[in-house]
C-alpha cells in the first residue's frame, strides 16, 4: 500500500493564488492519494523538490518588471575580456568565452578589435601577447547566440584599434553578418530624445549607433552633470570608481541616474580575476562588467542578481535611485523600518563527500552572506566542530532592494576547515516566506552537481 501523510493547514505564510491543495491536486497526489485526500511518500518528496517549493519565488522566472524606461534605469549583465581564458595579459583567446556568456543571458559583450594582417581586423588586447581570433568570427558568434538566452537587446562594446580601412571592414562585417538584427537611425526614422529601452529587441552597432551609444572621457562628475550628453556613456576602471565613492558618493550616484556607466577590472589583477559588483550597482552603475569566465564568489553575486526577471539580463535599479537622486548608500535615508529576515536551516540531504578527506562523511556547516549596502552586509554561520540542523540566523536589512543573500555549505575536517561544497545566490526581493528548499550548485572540473536543504524562512 505504501506510507501515506495527511496535511495539516498551512501555517507559515499565505498559500497565494493557487491554493496548496490546488498545486497538490494537480502535480503531487497519486489517483489513490487524490481520493483519500492523502499524499504518498514517494509524492511529498516530489512535491518538497518541486518548483512551487522552491525559495525562490517562480513569478519571478518570467519578465515581471517595466522594460519600456532608457537603459539608464536598469542593471546590465555585462562581461569584460570576454575573449581571454585565463590571463588578462599573457592568456589565449577562444571563441568559446562569446559563446558561453551570451549562453548565461550576458547582455553586454566588450569586443576589443586591432588590426591584422591582410587588412583582417582581429579580436585581442592591444597590450598583451595573447592569441588572437578574427573579428568576423567573433560577430558570427553573436549572430548565432545573441538571444539564445535572451530576447532583449545586446550591446557591442566596441572598443576600436583599427586604422581607417580597416574600421570600415569592422563596419562592413557588423552590418552584413548582423544584417536587420542591428538597430539604426534608420529603424526608428526619427533623431532621439533619450536612450532607447530594452523593449528595442536589437544589438546596438557602435559605428553608426554613435548618437546612442557614444563613450567620452571622463573628466570630473561635475563636468558630467553640466556637459555630458544623455548619449553619452563612461567606462570606469575599478579603482576609478572606488576613488569616486570614497570622495563624491552622492554625486556619483545622481551621475547615474543620467548616464550610462560601464566599470570593469583593475588590469593590474593577477590573471582573470573579479571585484564584487555589489558595490558598484550600490552606487547606480548600470554595466558591472565581469570576467564571465572566472568561477567564484564575485559571478556567484552577479549571477544572483540577474537570476530574476525572466533572467533576461536586465534587472529595474530601485525607483529611488533614478530621477536625480539624492541617494547615499552610506547613509539611506529611507522613512521605512528596516527588513528582518530570519532564516531556520532545517535539514539537508544528497551533500557530497569532501575531494580532500577520504572519509565517506561530511561535517557540514551553513554560512548565510548579506551583499548589499555597507550597513547590510552581515555573515552568520552555523557551528562546525558540532554541525546540527535547526540552527536560527536572524539579520536586519535597510535596503532590501538592493540586497543579495547566498547560502554556501562547507565542510570541515582534518585538511581544510572550509572546504567549499555548494552556493545558492538569490536577489532578497525575489525569496519567498514560508518552508522552502534551497538547491546548492557545485561545479567541478566542468560537471554539474546538485544536492539541496530545506529551510524555513520568515520575513517581517
Amino acid at each position: 500500500e505504501g506510507t501515506c501523510l495527511r496535511f495539516h493547514p498551512a501555517r507559515e505564510s499565505n498559500p497565494g493564488p493557487l491554493s496548496c491543495e490546488t498545486v497538490l491536486y494537480k502535480k503531487i497526489f497519486s489517483y489513490t492519494g487524490r481520493e483519500k485526500t492523502m499524499l504518498t511518500y514517494d509524492g511529498f518528496v516530489k512535491f518538497m523538490t518541486s518548483p512551487d517549493c522552491c525559495i525562490f519565488n517562480q513569478a519571478h522566472n518570467k519578465i515581471y518588471q517595466r522594460m519600456d524606461l532608457p537603459l539608464v534605469n536598469y542593471f546590465i549583465a555585462s562581461s569584460h575580456n570576454t575573449f581571454f581564458m585565463n590571463d588578462q595579459l599573457i592568456g589565449w583567446s577562444n571563441l568559446h568565452g562569446y559563446i558561453s556568456a551570451l549562453k548565461k543571458g550576458c547582455r553586454c559583450l566588450e569586443i576589443v578589435c586591432c588590426d591584422g594582417p591582410e587588412n583582417e581586423p582581429m579580436v585581442y588586447h592591444g597590450l598583451a601577447t595573447s592569441s588572437q581570433i578574427l573579428f568576423k568570427d567573433v560577430i558570427n558568434v553573436v549572430n548565432l547566440y545573441a538571444f539564445e538566452a535572451s530576447d532583449y537587446p545586446l550591446i557591442l562594446s566596441l572598443e576600436v584599434h583599427c586604422n581607417p580601412v580597416q574600421q570600415h571592414s569592422v563596419a562592413d562585417y557588423l552590418g552584413n553578418i548582423l544584417g536587420n538584427r542591428l538597430f539604426t537611425l534608420s529603424s526608428t526614422g526619427n533623431l532621439p530624445s533619450k536612450l532607447p529601452s530594452p523593449k528595442i529587441r536589437i544589438a546596438m552597432k557602435l559605428s553608426d549607433l554613435i548618437i546612442y551609444s557614444k563613450c567620452v572621457q571622463f573628466k570630473s562628475l561635475k563636468h558630467s552633470m553640466e556637459h555630458q550628453e544623455f548619449y553619452e556613456s563612461n567606462s570606469f576602471s575599478e579603482q576609478r570608481v572606488l576613488k569616486l565613492i570614497k570622495q563624491s558618493v552622492c554625486e556619483l550616484v545622481q551621475h547615474n541616474s543620467r548616464f550610462l556607466s560601464r566599470t570593469y577590472p583593475s588590469g593590474n589583477r593577477r590573471g582573470i580575476s573579479n571585484y564584487k559588483p555589489h558595490e558598484f550597482w550600490n552606487v547606480g552603475c548600470q554595466m558591472v562588467a565581469l570576467n564571465y569566465q572566472s568561477p567564484g564568489l564575485c559571478m556567484d553575486l552577479n549571477n544572483g542578481r540577474f537570476l530574476t526577471n525572466g533572467r533576461c539580463g536586465y534587472v529595474l535599479k530601485p525607483e529611488f535611485m533614478n530621477n536625480d537622486t539624492k541617494f547615499n548608500p552610506f547613509n539611506p535615508q529611507h522613512k521605512r523600518d528596516p527588513v528582518t529576515l530570519i532564516i531556520q536551516i532545517i535539514r539537508g540531504e544528497h551533500i557530497p563527500i569532501s575531494k580532500t578527506c577520504s572519509k565517506i562523511t561530511v561535517d557540514p556547516y551553513v554560512q548565510v552572506q548579506i551583499y548589499g549596502l555597507p550597513k547590510d552586509n552581515a555573515k552568520q554561520q552555523s557551528k562546525s566542530n558540532n554541525p546540527k540542523w535547526n540552527d536560527i540566523f536572524t539579520f536586519s536589512i535597510q535596503v532590501p532592494e538592493l540586497a543579495l543573500v547566498r547560502f554556501t555549505v562547507r565542510d570541515s575536517n582534518l585538511f581544510s576547515k572550509n572546504e567549499f561544497l555548494g552556493q545558492y545566490t538569490l536577489p532578497f526581493t525575489s525569496m519567498k516566506k514560508g518552508k522552502d528548499v534551497i538547491k546548492f550548485l557545485l561545479i567541478s572540473h566542468g560537471r554539474i552537481q546538485m544536492f539541496s536543504s530545506h529551510i524555513h524562512l520568515v520575513i517581517k
